[in-house]
C-alpha cells in the first residue's frame, strides 16, 4: 500500500503479487490490487477481477464492494453497478457512498422518481448531506414542485451558507414566483460566495432591469462580459440597457457586438435593425439587419411589411 501511495504502481503490483504467490487468498491484497490497476493504471478489468477475487476470499465488505461499482460506473455499465450498490445497502443500510451513487445513476438515467427516493434516503442517514440537498431540490424544480425545492434549499443554506449554486438556484425559483426582492437577495449572496457565477451575475441583472434599476443592470451586465467577452446575450442586453438610458453610442456598439459574436442570432439581428430603425432613422442598414433576421427564421408582421416595402 505504501509503494501505491507513494504512486508506484508498477512495484506495488509487483509487490502484492509477490504476497499472493504465498497466500492466494489474501483478500486485502486483491482489494489494493485492483485500486491500483483502476486508479494508477487505468486497466478497469483487471481491477474488476482483482476486487472480485478480494469478494470471493474475504468476508462481505461495503467498500471492496463500492470500489467495484466505481469500475463499472466509469466503464458505463449501470446495470452492474446498480446491482453492486444494492449489495452495499443490504450490508450496510445507512451507506452514504452506495446512495449518493445510486442517486446519480437514476438522474442519468431520468429515472426521477427512483434518484428522488435514494436523495431522501440519503437525507434520513445524513440529514445535512449537501449534495443530496441540492440536487433532490432541483429533481423537485423539475418536477414543478417549487415549494419543496425551495424547502431543500433553505436547508442547505442554512447548513452550508456558502453553497454558492444553491443560492443561485434560491434566486431563479425566486423569479420564477416573480418574487423580485427575495429574487436579488438570493442572487447577491451567490455572487459573494462566488464572484465569478456568471449566472448570477446575468440573472441579477435582468432583475434589476424588471424592478427598473438601469444603473444595476448596468454594472451587473457589465460584469457577465468582464468574465465572458464572448457572452453574445449579455451584450445585446446591455445595448438595450444603453438604449433605455438614452446612452446610443454604447449601446450601438453592444449590439453590433452580439452580432458579431453570434452572427446567427435572429433576436441579435432584430433589436440591431429596431435601433437602426428608431434610433439611427437609418432605413438602409436596418433592413440589412431585418432581412437577415427573416433569413435566420425571425417571424414579426411589421418587419415583413417593411421588408415588402422596401422601407417604413
Amino acid at each position: 500500500m505504501a509503494l501505491f501511495r507513494e504512486g508506484n504502481a508498477d512495484g506495488a503490483i509487483d509487490a502484492l503479487k509477490k504476497a499472493l504467490a504465498q497466500n492466494p487468498r489474501l483478500a486485502e491484497a486483491y482489494h489494493v490490487l485492483g485500486l491500483v490497476y483502476f486508479q494508477s493504471k487505468r486497466n478497469p478489468d483487471d481491477a474488476i477481477q482483482a476486487y472480485k477475487q478480494s469478494l470471493k476470499y474475504g468476508p462481505p465488505s461495503a467498500e471492496i464492494l463500492n470500489d467495484l461499482a466505481d469500475v463499472y460506473l466509469a466503464q458505463g455499465r449501470g446495470d452492474e453497478a446498480e446491482q453492486v450498490l444494492r449489495q452495499v445497502l443490504d450490508i450496510v443500510p445507512g451507506n452514504e457512498e452506495a446512495h449518493l451513487d445510486l442517486a446519480r445513476l437514476y438522474e442519468e438515467r431520468h429515472d426521477r422518481p427512483n434518484a428522488v427516493k435514494m436523495y431522501q434516503a440519503l437525507l434520513r442517514v445524513r440529514p445535512d448531506h449537501a449534495e443530496a440537498l441540492y440536487h433532490l431540490a432541483s429533481l423537485y424544480e423539475s418536477q414543478g414542485d417549487l415549494r419543496l425545492a425551495r424547502e431543500q434549499l433553505s436547508r442547505l443554506t442554512q447548513a452550508n451558507p456558502r453553497y454558492a449554486d444553491a443560492w443561485y438556484l434560491l434566486g431563479r425559483l425566486a423569479e420564477r414566483g416573480n418574487d423580485l426582492n427575495a429574487a436579488a437577495a438570493a442572487l447577491k449572496e451567490a455572487i459573494a460566495v462566488k464572484a465569478d457565477l456568471v449566472d448570477a451575475h446575468y440573472n441579477l441583472a435582468f432583475v434589476y432591469r424588471s424592478q427598473g434599476l438601469l444603473a444595476e443592470a448596468e454594472r451587473e451586465f457589465l460584469e457577465v462580459v468582464r468574465y465572458r467577452p464572448e457572452y453574445a446575450e449579455a451584450h445585446l442586453n446591455l445595448g438595450m440597457v444603453y438604449t433605455s438610458l438614452n446612452r446610443l453610442e454604447e449601446a450601438e456598439r453592444e449590439y453590433e457586438r452580439a452580432v458579431t459574436l453570434k452572427p446567427n442570432s435572429a433576436e441579435a439581428h432584430y433589436n440591431l435593425g429596431v435601433f437602426y430603425e428608431l434610433h439611427r432613422k437609418d432605413m438602409g442598414r436596418a433592413l440589412a439587419q431585418y432581412r437577415r433576421y427573416r433569413d435566420l427564421g425571425g417571424r414579426d408582421e411589421r418587419v415583413e411589411r417593411i421588408i415588402g416595402s422596401g422601407g417604413p
